[in-house]
């Protein structure tokens, strides 16, 4: 029978006493409104990510086909130590629930404590997933009791803000690492069959042209009452020179990149950086990851599925990326490029992210610059590194972002895995440049002439 993948919301769980293990009730800190709202968001976000993994049986969740990728199971145990550690373990008079789990599901925090290695989360066959949903359930009630009792400072309601943006990306993982999984499985079954087929519509390929110019990209540092939610490696807000350039309107196409496909662009080495090179020679690179031999079909969430020619091309390294860009007598736009075009775009309805419920990016006609938000990751031209005068959040929670500045490139954008509410113009993803198994693609930038 097919899984169904209805996204449900369910509502804030609250209790007026006090538990075993649970706060006192103190003087309010935020406007009963402010945390009104916060719990609802609260009791969405977590909602969503068990609606996510819902699909799943326990063997799927336990699954972990690759070092870099993590288990189902372990992205939703992992997310409520997050708010057990750095929200409810502040919190005078209260309790981990189970301490002893902090060592498996701790990602990469070392000032906590630490962990169970990277690419062994997939041995973990114990606790079961009944008991992480068990946890999660209980953390959530515990949350919410705390927030409604009013024990939560101003500072611990903004490390709860960033946890909820914390478990959104792993809401994406938990979708590109399952997909990962499911293909590497020789029946290649589906996450879910019965997703519905994307409509897509074709445009030719038009540029967007830029002067010149002093431009200001980047975010106000958070937390700030008057900042909107960004990540410390989105700021600080700065000015740049921009030098003159132009970038495509959209995405490049499945159509378009199987033209490289069909050109040799996987056996020219004149194209390739050299370390891409020596890895497509490795690792046998003969098109994208999820495609097959024949070019004309690709796995999705949704199983094995014709090949969308309109829809933006995915699941590329940087290296396919910039050999395209080669090919094509471009090359890939430097993030303050990416980000002067994309302005002060905000998440739209006619976005594709995980709302649309397609699971898989599709084409979309138009004129002037689209598609810059949901769909796919769009790789830069940049490496992942500090903007001037960036200072990473203090504490352990300063190990989020900072440390990862080496080795790593740009993207942006968002995907069709990624919730709305957890993309902005400013947003700075990154991976190795050797990443393909995320929803990453490509936008073309050209130098002005």
């Amino acid at each position: 029978m097919a899984a169904v993948c209805t996204i449900v919301h369910h509502r804030a769980v609250t209790a007026p006493s006090q538990r075993h293990g649970d706060p006192a009730r103190v003087e309010p800190t935020a406007p009963p409104h402010a945390i009104d709202r916060l719990a609802e968001r609260f009791a969405q976000v977590r909602a969503r990510s068990a609606a996510l993994a819902a699909p799943l049986s326990a063997e799927d969740a336990m699954v972990q086909s690759m070092p870099d990728a993590s288990p189902a199971k372990w992205h939703l145990a992992h997310t409520t130590w997050f708010f057990e550690q750095f929200v409810l373990g502040t919190v005078p008079g209260t309790r981990p629930l189970h301490p002893e789990w902090a060592y498996l599901f701790n990602s990469y925090y070392q000032g906590v404590g630490p962990m169970h290695a990277r690419p062994k989360r997939g041995l973990l066959s114990r606790p079961a997933l009944e008991a992480v949903l068990a946890w999660r359930e209980a953390v959530d009630a515990r949350l919410q009791r705390a927030l409604h009792h009013g024990a939560l400072e101003p500072a611990l309601l903004d490390v709860l803000e960033l946890g909820l943006h914390h478990e959104q990306q792993h809401q994406e993982l938990l979708l590109t690492d399952i997909l990962h999984a499911l293909w590497c499985n020789p029946l290649q079954p589906a996450y879910c069959d019965d997703l519905p087929t994307p409509v897509s519509d074709a445009s030719a390929l038009q540029w967007q042209h830029y002067d010149e110019a002093m431009v200001e990209i980047g975010a106000p540092p958070w937390p700030a009452r008057e900042a909107a939610f960004a990540y410390d490696n989105e700021s600080p807000r700065h000015r740049v020179l921009c030098q003159a350039f132009a970038i495509a309107q959209r995405p490049v196409s499945n159509a378009e990149f199987r033209a490289f496909i069909e050109d040799g662009g996987y056996r020219q080495p004149a194209l390739w950086l050299s370390d891409g090179w020596a890895l497509r020679e490795q690792e046998d690179w003969q098109h994208p990851l999820y495609w097959d031999a024949g070019l004309d079909h690709a796995f999705t969430l949704a199983g094995l599925r014709p090949l969308d020619p309109h829809a933006p091309v995915c699941q590329l390294s940087l290296y396919e990326a910039d050999a395209f860009a080669r090919w094509a007598g471009a090359r890939l736009p430097t993030e303050t490029e990416w980000e002067r075009a994309a302005g002060d775009a905000t998440p739209s309805a006619h976005d594709n992210f995980v709302e649309s419920g397609l699971l898989q990016p599709r084409g979309r006609a138009g004129t002037g610059m689209r598609q810059l938000l949901g769909d796919v990751w769009e790789w830069t031209a940049s490496a992942y590194l500090p903007y001037p005068g960036y200072r990473p959040w203090p504490g352990t929670l300063g190990e989020y972002n900072g440390k990862f500045m080496s080795g790593q490139c740009v993207l942006r954008g968002g995907s069709c895995a990624s919730p709305r509410s957890h993309l902005r113009a400013s947003y700075r993803n990154f991976f190795p440049p050797s990443a393909r198994w995320q929803f990453a693609g490509l936008r073309l930038a050209k130098d002005a002439t």
